[in-house]
């Protein structure tokens, strides 16, 4: 299992408030800084995550297959499942942050 599906297992995937002050001093910077990086990190999450899941459904991929011909797989259907179940990608981003497991730098001008 990757590093990110072990830290999403214990995520809540629903929506739930944040409080906005603690999230820009945690960065030091003002919001729009914080956010910025949350969603850098959000988007590297979701390419990981989105090479692993076709990596994996690549496994079951044919190439005699035609629309007639399409059949059904429970390890195929089961890993699917599992991945739709994953919290959002900028949940666990912000999840990260708010923890301080995110590690960042700001380029100077």
């Amino acid at each position: 299992m990757s590093e990110i599906k072990q830290k999403a297992q214990g995520i809540n995937p629903y929506i739930e408030a944040r409080d906005v002050a603690r999230l820009s001093s945690l960065a030091n910077y003002n919001i729009y800084e914080a956010l910025n990086i949350v969603g850098s990190r959000a988007r590297h999450i979701a390419v990981e995550l989105k090479r692993e899941l076709h990596s994996k459904l690549d496994e079951f991929a044919s190439a005699t297959d035609t629309l007639e011909e399409v059949h059904e797989n429970k390890e195929q259907i089961e890993i699917s499942k599992f991945y739709e179940r994953l919290p959002n990608p900028s949940t666990i981003a912000l999840h990260e942050f708010m923890e301080e497991k995110l590690t960042y730098r700001i380029k100077e001008d």
